[in-house]
């Protein structure tokens, strides 16, 4: 290498282990981006500059890493901008490495580990995991995990291609094929790397395994000797996964925080109906797993659309698997009509949501909102009623 070319990725951040690195690292923790340009001037009389945009760059990573790992892990923890992005949130690889455990396992063979997000839940767990990546980066970073976390006594860091390893010795499989490439998300899941059609065949093989997939996955798409579930963590929709070895062609959705559980039993569609005092629109990950029907049954609901997953009922009833409204007016579509209701009721915040309209809520919200601002707020659907475009407005209920 030239004395002039950049450090590789690598050895960049082999420099970050270094004493030097570790101190510059505790130096620059929770550096406010407006202040990066000064603060690298100041380091950099001191210190290489590679070494100063390193730490510059890991603590950035750190900061926005936070989000899914929480803040006390992320001060510790070493990021890539890939890892950060494709990582696992902490409470669903959480709550995945808890149900591996309550189904008896001890060791698992994560392939296509990452920076070992999920490694570090599984470990927690108590279940001892090799983890296997074939990026020699992620594989660095994912090992100054295991060893900043206390964890290198479960975790076995180990740079392979996921095809080519022998997983026999381990009780479960999890696999986490990468869905991004070049140009972002992929959606084939033939394009996948590794294929999907090969992280089935190898859950298939093992005693017990765990598959993560996209949550847009096409249900047609899921193997007949599969569990799926889909999981959403505080209302978004974070992951789906299919499980072998355990209720094959079971359908769930599971909604953290909790975890509370909508088991598929294979409901008709619910009927369609006229839109009742009270409106409900079922968590992201019941909709994604296609059990609205078993919701609306709890709730004694019915459709206000075929084609609409919005459940309406005459009775307010706690769900947690839906957030409910009251219902106090039911429009035909029209911008007038809205904003002349809006003007009477005193609305000052308005919350658009829609399904089954084109309407932009920040475009509708701009167009209806007096200028005036009111003291009152509302909610207003923007939707279909049985196939007709409708506006329906309320309230949340309390709760």
């Amino acid at each position: 290498m030239n004395d002039l070319d950049p450090p590789s990725p690598l050895a960049s951040f082999a420099t970050l282990l270094t004493p030097e690195g570790r101190a510059l690292l505790d130096e620059v923790r929770g550096t406010d981006p407006a202040r990066e340009l000064a603060v690298a001037t100041r380091l950099r009389r001191e210190h290489p500059a590679e070494l100063v945009s390193a730490a510059l760059g890991q603590a950035r990573l750190r900061q926005r890493a936070a989000a899914k790992f929480g803040a006390e892990d992320a001060e510790r923890m070493f990021f890539t901008p890939n890892g950060v992005e494709q990582s696992t949130r902490t409470t669903v690889a959480a709550h995945r490495a808890e149900r591996l455990r309550a189904l008896g396992v001890r060791s698992v063979a994560d392939l296509c580990s990452g920076i070992g997000g999920d490694a570090i839940a599984l470990a927690r767990a108590g279940i001892r995991v090799l983890a296997v990546d074939r990026d020699p980066l992620t594989v660095a970073v994912a090992r100054a995990n295991a060893d900043a976390l206390g964890l290198t006594g479960l975790i076995e860091v180990r740079e392979a291609d996921v095809t080519e390893v022998d997983v026999s010795a381990y009780e479960a499989v999890f696999v986490d094929p990468a869905r991004r490439g070049g140009r972002g998300r992929i959606f084939d899941p033939e394009a996948y790397s590794p294929p999907l059609s090969w992280a089935v065949g190898t859950a298939s093989k093992a005693p017990l395994a765990a598959l993560k997939i996209a949550p847009g996955i096409p249900h047609e798409a899921i193997p007949a000797e599969a569990e799926a579930e889909w999981i959403s963590d505080g209302g978004d929709v974070k992951e789906a996964v299919l499980w072998f070895g355990t209720e094959p062609g079971l359908v769930r959705a599971t909604l953290l925080p909790g975890p509370r559980e909508v088991r598929g039993r294979g409901l008709p569609d619910p009927e369609v109906r006229s839109v009742g005092r009270y409106l409900y629109e079922p968590d992201g990950a019941v909709i994604r797993a296609h059990l609205v029907a078993e919701v609306a049954e709890e709730l004694d609901g019915g459709l206000i659309d075929e084609t609409i997953a919005y459940i309406t009922a005459d009775e307010a009833r706690p769900t947690p698997y839906a957030s409910g409204y009251e219902i106090t007016d039911q429009l035909p579509f029209g911008v007038k009509k809205l904003k002349a209701l809006l003007r009477e009721r005193q609305v000052g915040v308005l919350t658009v949501k829609k399904r089954g309209s084109a309407v932009e809520p920040e475009e509708l919200r701009r167009k209806v909102l007096p200028k005036a601002q009111g003291p009152n707020s509302a909610t207003v659907f923007m939707t279909r009623v049985a196939g007709a475009p409708t506006m329906l407005v309320g309230h949340p209920l309390a709760g």
